[in-house]
């Protein structure tokens, strides 16, 4: 390819490695070979005469003329998102892959035994459910939906509320019979503590132990909420949980969960859900998160029970 032989198509993939910063991360995205986005990358390079990116230890890096193209990229972006949306989808249906990022308790506990309704309702949409501890960028197309604890103070997203839910004190029955009853918040500090790694908490909505009490031993620390209900219930300690994933663990088993102080330490947290600018009116996504929207709104008293 001669310079200013210019490909359009050509821009799909500089976004995919821009906001993947790896070649092998953006062929997975886009379903082709990492040699396919090579070969494009280095075309357009000609193309433009100009290097777009730098070959950095840890992936791509944008050089300067990669940052002036990449708004313009976006923009055109946008504008075949919008047609998409407007032709295509009043003709096609709901089709397609929607990418759903969630913190891994609300993703795990509550979204994954119920999407696949969604599924169900629509055969020819592809549903990916990332249910993890991390925060999610819709402007790097990380995700078409997220769920938030926050809402947004800039970027071009569009916040809907989905609910606030309550949190509170639990340990294992086991536990509780081993040790005895706690009856008080000034013995909470006699009580090994679970709950995050201080460097990896992603929210600061999530950095809630020193509001329990002053002065707790948090003895055992992890970035997933799955793994510190399930260490909870194997009897590790008194952990911080929503009340909706604790109330499914209430039995009469050794491993079922007890709520602690129920009267006296509780707190509350909102769930929200993103959507970005340029995508919200696409059919699928617009589905999808009316979907979610429906379901939150049907279960809003497991979310606001407090035990």
């Amino acid at each position: 390819m001669r310079a200013g032989d210019f490909d359009w198509s050509d821009l799909r993939f500089f976004l995919a490695v821009a906001r993947a910063g790896r070649l092998t991360a953006a062929a997975a995205r886009l379903k082709v070979e990492h040699s396919t986005v090579s070969r494009r990358i280095a075309a357009l390079e000609v193309a433009l005469g100009a290097k777009l990116f730098d070959r950095r230890p840890h992936g791509y890096g944008l050089t300067a003329a990669g940052e002036r193209l990449i708004a313009a990229a976006e923009g055109m972006e946008t504008l075949a998102l919008a047609a998409q949306g407007e032709i295509g989808g009043a003709d096609l249906g709901v089709a397609g892959t929607v990418r759903v990022g969630a913190p891994d308790g609300f993703g795990t506990f509550f979204l994954a035994p119920r999407i696949g309704a969604l599924a169900d309702l629509h055969p020819e949409l592809d549903i990916q459910l990332l249910a993890m501890p991390r925060l999610f960028s819709l402007s790097k197309r990380e995700a078409d939906i997220a769920i938030s604890l926050s809402r947004p103070k800039e970027g071009r997203l569009h916040a809907r509320k989905l609910t606030d839910y309550r949190l509170g004190l639990y340990a294992a029955r086991a536990y509780l019979n081993r040790h005895g009853p706690i009856e008080s918040r000034a013995s909470l500090q006699r009580h090994p503590f679970i709950g995050y790694v201080d460097d990896l908490i992603y929210a600061p909505e999530l950095d809630y132990v020193p509001l329990v009490a002053k002065d707790l031993r948090v003895r055992l620390k992890s970035s997933s909420l799955v793994a510190q209900l399930t260490a909870t219930q194997a009897g590790a300690g008194v952990c911080v949980l929503p009340c909706f994933m604790a109330d499914l663990f209430r039995d009469e088993r050794p491993d079922a969960l007890v709520p602690i102080l129920p009267e006296e330490v509780g707190l509350t947290r909102t769930f929200w859900l993103l959507t970005h600018t340029d995508t919200r009116d696409l059919a699928r996504i617009r589905v999808a998160a009316d979907f979610i929207t429906h379901l939150v709104q049907n279960a809003r008293g497991q979310f606001l029970s407090s035990r």
